[in-house]
């Protein structure tokens, strides 16, 4: 009988012990995969209104993965768990669901809530689906009754030490001198962020003949996803020939963002087109002729 609830116990440790450290590693892949893609999150949280401009949603971003990852090395290192970690997870898990439910059925947003940044889109109702399943995994952990570790000074330090690296890890940035950090929005794609990362922006007018060729020659690098997936394009259509027209004149299916005529030729040179090769925003170099040599070579 002794070994019979002796080995219950260890059993229930162990399972414990395993949910514990699920939740932990479900918030700190949440917050590494915000850590390396914050963009989306910030531009996400402009477009729906909830702050003025990307600096401050910077800021929010940031400290919000700081307590993502805290919450998550809190869980795995069995930390104040009653106290600290399950309390401060069930508002973010539940504050956040409210957010998307807003972002979902209110504002009618289905794109990629950005709950795992870039690195796995979600829609707004499988991120709640998601943050459900959580929650009960949390009650089910209480209703376990985890033991955990009693040290609330550095569970206080682990709290306010890593939102506060974030700002060191992740700097941030004023996007208005950036070329192109008012274009948040590709056709095919969805949100970009053009801050970061390595990216090339095409400029092309319908119209033209030149546009039309490199159209051709850029399908033909499909085959090149090292230079074809870094690939957007912005079109300007005024005449005869519209943005339909020219994909089926040419085969183009890269993501797109149609600009204005003042747009247009603030951004080409004396002709169209022109390719700008972006590293993190900033235009590295940009280029009136040879595309393709030059696309190839940029990755040598």
């Amino acid at each position: 009988m002794m070994n019979v609830n002796v080995l219950k116990k260890y059993q229930g440790k162990i399972i414990k012990d395993i949910l514990r450290i699920f939740i932990g590693v479900v918030f700190i892949l949440s917050a590494y995969t915000k850590f390396i893609s914050p963009g989306i999150v910030e531009i996400i949280l402009v477009e729906h209104g909830i702050f003025p401009s990307r600096e401050i949603a910077a800021i929010v971003v940031r400290i919000l993965i700081g307590i993502e990852f805290s919450i998550g090395i809190l869980f795995i290192l069995n930390y104040e768990l009653k106290r600290v970690a399950i309390p401060v997870a069930m508002i973010f898990l539940i504050a956040f669901t409210i957010y998307l439910f807003y972002s979902g059925y209110v504002l009618k947003d289905n794109q990629n809530c950005g709950c795992f940044g870039e690195v796995i889109p979600m829609s707004p109702l499988e991120s709640i689906i998601k943050n459900v399943i959580l929650v009960a995994l949390v009650l089910f952990l209480i209703k376990l009754n985890p033991n955990n570790k009693n040290n609330f000074r550095l569970t206080l330090l682990i709290i306010l030490l890593i939102p506060s690296i974030m700002f060191i890890v992740l700097p941030f940035k004023s996007y208005k001198n950036f070329t192109f950090g008012d274009i948040t929005y590709f056709e095919g794609k969805g949100r970009v962020d053009l801050t970061s990362g390595e990216k090339f922006i095409v400029i092309l007018n319908t119209e033209c003949d030149h546009c039309q060729q490199l159209a051709k020659e850029l399908v033909s690098l499909k085959s090149n996803p090292e230079i074809s997936s870094k690939i957007y394009a912005l079109l300007f259509s005024e005449g005869e020939i519209s943005v339909d027209s020219f994909k089926t004149l040419t085969g183009f299916d890269f993501p797109y963002h149609q600009i204005d005529i003042n747009k247009f030729f603030d951004l080409i040179g004396s002709n169209p087109p022109r390719i700008y090769w972006l590293k993190d925003g900033i235009v590295k170099e940009y280029w009136d002729s040879d595309f393709v040599n030059k696309l190839l070579n940029s990755q040598k």
